[in-house]
């Protein structure tokens, strides 16, 4: 009688650890979470510790490319999501504890959507995502038909937001405002120098994304009085070599070079140019994957300096990035990319309207306050806070100008945020000393 009674207690207390909460679900190659609240309202659970406030539970949907031809991306951006989640946990000021439920998109708009649907249906309050517009214009459509917030760490194109969606919102600048700031920081550098640009040629990826961005900076050119004498669009995902689009442009004798994409395709575009050895002022992205980033000095190796990258990008002059930063890569063995701290950042921005909503474990609640929300201390180079329009575009977002020098991304223009000044007219090939 005793033993049975010692198997009824032990088998309860199994049952109890298995019913508490606190379980982040970080989910399959295929998105599958391990682990994920019902849709009939278990989103909140047992306090797990360091959540602080009422003890409940609520699961923060992250949504991004973990397999395929961006899932370098996609895994540091996910790596992001469940580090600040982490970190907000052990503040203990929230009013909630956070859990992460990650899902793969595999780049495809479709599953992309099934998936954002599959997570708000097992409890997701709120979505983080996607890396790509076309991805990210499917979400969207599904968290506002669900009336669950998407806070947009990447994705470009301006159509993504409007009025009549009122559960989107976007912390990097958008195509527009990308192209247009790009134009205008093409001529302030090169002025500052005492040069001047008159023509560029321009390669952009073919999707909405690179066409989108293209469009915006033509438009400004011509506004400053640059023409755009060749362009060629092309498709990322299924080539490997860029020479001819990169002949073709140049064939037009171009003053400047200017290059939007993703990573690979950059990389492989740096090495054609330099094997091309065009007579260029300047190589210059525009919202361009890889130019900016830690990892391009390395893998571009002599193809890499000098270049120029007109884009969104964590501050590099901020202590509290150079902490993230350093402490993800000690945690994951790699260079923290800005994709990813924007995806730290998002959930820093659904932390801060968790403590502002009626109702921190109700979307509608949580939707409403991070309309009204501010970030004061932004993580990337906006000059104010982070705050939302009336589309959800945040209202201070801005790129900054970046160059390949000493085989370190620097930021060089504007001056506010400047690590040392440009050098211009410059290209790997014809350095400015020769």
């Amino acid at each position: 009688m005793r033993v049975r009674l010692l198997i009824l207690i032990v088998m309860g207390t199994l049952v109890l650890a298995a019913c508490g909460g606190g379980t982040t679900t970080t989910g399959d190659a295929t998105g599958a979470a391990s682990e994920a609240p019902d849709a009939a309202g278990d989103a909140a659970s047992e306090d797990t510790g360091g959540g602080g406030g009422s003890g409940e539970t609520v699961t923060i949907g992250s949504i991004h490319p973990l397999t395929g031809a961006l899932a370098l991306d996609g895994e540091q951006m996910d790596n992001a999501v469940q580090m600040a989640v982490e970190d907000l946990n052990g503040a203990g000021d929230l009013p909630v504890t956070l859990e992460v439920a990650s899902a793969d998109t595999q780049g495809e708009p479709e599953l992309g959507q099934s998936e954002a649907q599959r997570l708000i249906d097992e409890g997701a309050i709120a979505l983080v995502g996607a890396f790509q517009s076309a991805v990210t214009t499917n979400i969207a459509t599904v968290a506002a038909r669900q009336q669950v917030p998407l806070v947009i760490d990447v994705a470009v194109a301006d159509a993504i937001l409007s009025e009549e969606n009122q559960y989107v919102y976007r912390i990097q600048p958008n195509a527009t405002s990308m192209g247009e700031y790009g134009a205008q920081y093409l001529v302030d550098v090169a002025e500052a120098a005492g040069e001047e640009v008159a023509t560029v040629g321009y390669m952009h990826e073919q999707t909405d994304f690179g066409t989108s961005v293209f469009d915006a900076f033509s438009a400004k050119a011509e506004e400053l009085g640059i023409e755009v004498v060749e362009s060629a669009a092309y498709d990322a995902f299924a080539q490997s070599d860029y020479t001819t689009e990169v002949q073709q442009v140049v064939a037009a004798n171009p003053d400047v070079l200017v290059v939007t994409g993703y990573y690979n395709d950059g990389v492989a575009i740096a090495q054609n140019v330099a094997d091309v050895q065009p007579d260029l002022k300047a190589v210059y992205g525009v919202a361009n994957g890889a130019f900016d980033l830690p990892q391009f000095p390395g893998d571009a190796g002599d193809a890499a300096p000098y270049y120029f990258d007109s884009n969104y990008h964590f501050d590099a002059t901020n202590d509290r990035v150079n902490d993230i930063r350093s402490r993800y890569e000690e945690e994951y063995g790699d260079q923290m990319r800005t994709s990813a701290v924007l995806s730290y950042q998002a959930v820093e921005v659904i932390a801060e309207a968790l403590k502002g909503a009626d109702d921190p474990t109700d979307p509608a609640a949580l939707n409403e306050a991070i309309r009204g929300v501010e970030v004061a201390d932004p993580l990337l180079t906006f000059p104010g806070p982070i705050t939302f329009d009336e589309t959800g575009e945040n209202t201070n977002a801005r790129p900054v100008v970046m160059q390949v020098l000493d085989e370190e991304i620097k930021q060089v223009y504007p001056q506010e945020f400047a690590e040392a000044d440009p050098v211009f007219p410059a290209v790997p090939w014809s350095p400015p000393d020769q």
